[in-house]
């Protein structure tokens, strides 16, 4: 079993913040976040949609967000 649930994307681009990511720039609901150290990541995801455990490891692994920072 995976070790993510389900969350909605505010909560998992506010943890993106929290862990050092910061906002690029945005077009509509894209949002290029940048930190150093790491290639900038397209987070396009709606505020109030849900985002499921597979697609969580997969935002993990590009950005370094672990289960915890949640």
């Amino acid at each position: 079993m995976s070790e993510w649930s389900t969350n909605k994307s505010k909560r998992v681009l506010a943890a993106l913040y929290r862990i050092g990511w910061s906002l690029k720039r945005q077009s509509s609901s894209h949002k290029t976040l940048t930190r150093p150290g790491w290639p900038d990541y397209v987070f396009s995801f709606h505020d109030k949609e849900e985002i499921g455990p597979r697609m969580l490891a997969r935002i993990a692994k590009a950005t370094g967000l672990k289960p915890g920072d949640l």
